[in-house]
Parts: C-alpha cells; structure tokens; sequence
C-alpha cells in the first residue's frame, strides 16, 4: 500500500537530522546548503534525500541524508568532512546554528519501506524558490522492548496503514532506529532511542488538513484504532516540512 517514486531504495541507513537555527538565519543556512553541500556529499557517496524548512518553526532546518551501509556512512562523512567544501565554509554553516544534535539514525522496517526518491536531476545550485509539496514525518515513541517494538509493526501495517491511506496520506516509508553504534561520533546521534518513524507526502497544506477531517471521521480510525493507538504510544512528534528547491523528495 505503498505510493513510490520511480526510482530505486539508495539508502538502507538513513539520519533524520533536525536542526535549531539562530534567529532569522534558517534561509541563510538552507540557502548556503544547497549551494554548496549537495554535490560534495554525494560525490563522497551520502545520498542527500531530502531539504526542508519545518513550516510550524521558523527556527528549524529538517533534513535527511541516507547510507548503503554503516560502512559507508563512516567513509563518507569522513570524507565530507574533511574536504574543502565543509572546511571553507564550516565557520560560517556552525554560525547559522544553535543546535545540530537531534538526530535518530534509522534503518526502514523491511527491505523496500526505504526512500524510492525522483530519478530526474534536481534543479542546479543557485536555483532559486521552493518545491511543491508538503512531507510529513511522524514519529512514535514505543515501549523499549523488542516484543512490543515488533507487535507495533505488525499493527500499524495491518491496523494504521489502510486507513492512513484510505484518507489520502499514502506511506512512503518507515523507520526503526539503526541500532549499531554510532561509527562517526564527532555528530552526536540520540543512540538508545525507541521509535517508529512513518512518512507521507501531499500536494500542499490544504491536502493534509483535508486528510485530518478525513481521518477523524472515519469510523474504523475514530471508534478503535486511534484508541489501540493512543494505549500504545504517547502523543507523536509530527513534522510539517516543505521542501527547499533543491530537495529529492517532494510531493
């Protein structure tokens, strides 16, 4: 019940990296990131996936880079980070920023629930505007034991995702934490975390507010699952993001 892309599943390790910018200085990060740290990641081998400005916080930056294996996230940071497109411009990018440290480090739930990401080329560095689209990330936390982590896949796949989808937010992918240590500890990541991490995409805000009145009122959501839901996760964290120009995915 998956809504794909073409294209193929780049990334079996993936960082959703949120990020609080100083004040009025998100569009003065995003706009030097996607000029300048695109292309020297993905020539170090990181897929950039996705860009995007939290559209419920002026102050934050989402974005999400993905890996085919630990091995290689080691390799390529490494790489990234000590080359001259991060070192010549690292004061500057570290200016922008309050904190850089929120990061889940993630693995899809089954192979194929990754990213399937736009094959055609991105816009150009220096393109200018935003894409269309809203993506939005919602994360539950769960009871940290691997029983009830698997018995909350099971439902949400079997319970959660027909209705999701039946309102109109198809699953575009799903997460659980990568639970290898983390190989690159100069960026710190939230090791020990818990969570199920579920995305969608619409053509715009109107589309997903649409989809909540929906969801609220279908009577398998209203009068059970939300119920087992809400017994089985606290309130989620959820993410509005819209898409910078220069972001894979998108609507």
């Amino acid at each position: 019940m998956r809504d794909t892309l073409p294209g193929t599943d780049p990334s079996p390790i993936v960082e959703l990296r949120q990020y609080t910018t100083q004040l009025r200085r998100r569009d003065d990060l995003i706009s030097m990131f996607d000029a300048a740290f695109v292309e020297p990641q993905e020539s170090a081998g990181i897929t950039v996936i996705g860009q995007f400005r939290n559209i419920d916080d002026p102050n934050k930056f989402v974005w999400l880079r993905g890996f085919p294996t630990m091995e290689d996230r080691a390799r390529g940071l490494t790489e990234f980070y000590g080359g001259t497109a991060w070192r010549s411009r690292r004061d500057a990018a570290n200016a922008t920023i309050i904190d850089n440290d929120n990061v889940l480090l993630l693995r899809p739930v089954h192979p194929g629930t990754g990213f399937v990401l736009d094959p055609n080329p991105r816009p150009p560095a220096g393109a200018v505007g935003s894409r269309r689209g809203l993506v939005v990330a919602t994360i539950y936390h769960l009871d940290p034991t691997e029983q009830k982590e698997q018995a909350f896949v099971e439902f949400f796949e079997r319970s959660v995702t027909p209705l999701l989808t039946g309102a109109g937010a198809p699953v575009i992918a799903t997460f659980l934490p990568e639970r290898s240590s983390n190989n690159f500890p100069r960026l710190p990541v939230r090791e020990g975390e818990h969570v199920f991490v579920w995305f969608t995409r619409f053509p715009d805000l109107g589309a997903y507010e649409q989809f909540q009145r929906t969801l609220a009122t279908t009577p398998g959501w209203r009068d059970s699952v939300e119920v087992e839901l809400s017994s089985m996760v606290r309130e989620p964290q959820v993410l509005r993001l819209a898409p910078t120009v220069r972001s894979r995915l998108h609507e």
